[in-house]
């Protein structure tokens, strides 16, 4: 951390999001599919929710100072913008 920021390095933590989640995902998938997971990447710990924001405000109770990694289950992405 420097001056109060959290400091990562964006292709280690992408990387590290979707080992995390290649991991759970068939845990995930079946009764989940389209729900979002926020993935805290150091503890590997996840939480479930109808959307990104849902899945954040649960994820920052327990790590308020952490990033997160969000994905959509079942899915490539998590929104598509037309």
């Amino acid at each position: 951390m420097r001056n109060g920021i959290y400091q990562i390095n964006r292709e280690e933590f992408g990387s590290k999001g979707d080992e995390i989640y290649e991991k759970i995902k068939p845990l995930l998938e079946p009764e989940h599919k389209g729900e979002i997971v926020a993935i805290e990447v150091e503890s590997g710990d996840h939480f479930l929710a109808e959307t990104v924001i849902e899945a954040w405000q649960k994820a920052k109770k327990k790590y308020p100072d952490k990033v997160f990694y969000f994905v959509r289950i079942g899915y490539p992405v998590v929104h598509v913008f037309r």
